[in-house]
């Protein structure tokens, strides 16, 4: 009985300290990204202006480097959508269909989360091993001594690039994947391919392309504090930097998944009703 209610006290023990370490981490993101908004809009007038070409850079790094393979993902998630859509709607005679389902499917979900997830894997994890490995070689504390401010430095030109870059490759998502269903279903159901998109601009709205751009916007948010967040805290040693890289890109997908779920609900609220 003993041994049970001092494994029950552990258990409990270490729920709670999850807990506070978890509001303590929360805390420390939230003042993170008031700091870097503050640096970034602020910072020139205060005559400590974010370098743009520190911006620059990682625009290339987060973006234009970026688009070949966000462009050839998309475009064989559209071919896919395009595959399941046709061979499901067959039953029902409606194939065609399958341009609206593709056309609404991909700007109000598929593209942002694809790209999110993407950008989250390749530069997430790329900023958080870039800085923890600068924390462990005492470079950040050298910033500080000569007094730049590291989140200035570091955090800043990350999330205006991530909140630039995100949203402008979910619309070469939106394109890619519309053009890779578009290849599928004009040659499966023998239509022109100029047919198809004059199809899917009918069928679009403003509020289907706004969906993805607003959770793109904020999957960037996500991507850029988690992963200057865990570089900031990365722990001793290379074995560290590995650790807090890994967590890095699982924790930016898991709140991109949670957040999608939560802004899918909440814009499409009104259609439940």
């Amino acid at each position: 009985m003993t041994t049970v209610m001092s494994g029950f006290i552990r258990f409990v023990e270490n729920v709670g300290r999850k807990f506070v370490g978890g509001i303590a981490e929360l805390g420390y993101v939230l003042v993170l990204f008031a700091e870097s908004l503050y640096w970034g809009f602020v910072g020139h007038s205060r005559q400590q202006p974010v370098r743009v070409q520190s911006v620059l850079k990682e625009i290339r790094e987060i973006g234009f480097n970026a688009v070949l393979i966000v462009s050839v993902l998309c475009m064989a998630v559209g071919a896919m959508l395009a595959i399941q859509g046709v061979a499901t709607l067959k039953a029902f005679g409606q194939e065609l269909r399958t341009i609206d389902l593709v056309a609404q499917a991909t700007t109000r979900e598929f593209a942002s989360l694809i790209v999110g997830i993407l950008v989250a894997g390749r530069s997430g994890s790329a900023i958080t091993a870039r800085i923890g490995t600068m924390h462990e070689s005492q470079e950040i504390d050298a910033l500080r001594v000569i007094g730049i401010n590291p989140v200035r430095h570091l955090g800043s030109p990350v999330l205006l690039a991530m909140i630039v870059c995100v949203p402008l490759l979910t619309i070469v998502g939106y394109f890619m994947c519309i053009f890779g269903s578009g290849l599928f279903v004009s040659s499966a159901l023998d239509i022109p391919l100029a047919t198809y998109m004059e199809r899917t601009l009918e069928v679009l709205t403003l509020n289907d392309v706004s969906q993805g751009l607003i959770k793109s916007s904020v999957f960037a948010i996500i991507i850029a504090l988690v992963g200057v967040s865990n570089g900031f805290q990365v722990g001793s040693g290379a074995e560290g930097v590995g650790r807090s890289t890994t967590r890095s890109v699982v924790l930016s997908i898991s709140f991109i998944v949670v957040a999608d779920m939560i802004f899918t609900y909440f814009l499409n609220i009104a259609s439940f009703s």
